[in-house]
């Protein structure tokens, strides 16, 4: 898990703001893609967090086929740093005509690393940091390198702390 300690802002997404900014990013890539019409060969999931945004692009663009990048870039117990899990294997010409999802781009390891195999493919996020930007084509909402997203998935309704009551 990564250590959020050193994040100075939390933003917190509902499960309706992560529906709308993936069916805005899928507006984004509507008409776009290489195929006849403008279509996409298919979404490439960057799991866990891309899952999500790639089941909603992928209906809004009427994609059939979605396939997974199982991967970590950060420390995961008995797992160590930069582990591919599980590639797909059926993707051909260099991912052209492919979006690759993901919910999340911080520092832009992943998807370097995703490009590294599949460089033709079209690189999309939901949230990006500004360090993370230079690996991306297609972003929703930009947030400060120093922000922690908490995503719907990690979320519990409980009582929150008044930002004015949080030590800086």
């Amino acid at each position: 898990m990564a250590d959020h300690s050193t994040y100075r802002k939390d933003f917190p997404v509902s499960w309706d703001e992560m529906h709308r900014n993936a069916k805005a990013l899928a507006w984004k890539l509507l008409d776009k893609g290489p195929l006849e019409g403008g279509k996409w060969k298919g979404v490439l999931a960057i799991t866990r967090g891309g899952l999500v945004p790639a089941c909603i692009m992928a209906r809004e663009l009427e994609v059939l086929v979605i396939e997974t990048f199982c991967i970590t870039t950060y420390d995961v117990k008995d797992m160590g740093k930069s582990n591919i899990l599980k590639m797909p294997q059926n993707i051909e010409n260099q991912g052209e005509g492919w979006i690759v999802i993901d919910d999340l781009v911080d520092t832009g390891g992943t998807f370097k690393i995703i490009r590294e195999h599949f460089p033709k493919a079209h690189y999309a996020c939901i949230y990006g940091k500004p360090k993370g930007l230079p690996t991306v084509d297609t972003f929703v909402t930009e947030v400060s390198q120093d922000t922690w997203i908490h995503f719907p998935w990690d979320l519990e309704i409980q009582y929150a702390t008044p930002m004015a009551r949080k030590e800086p």
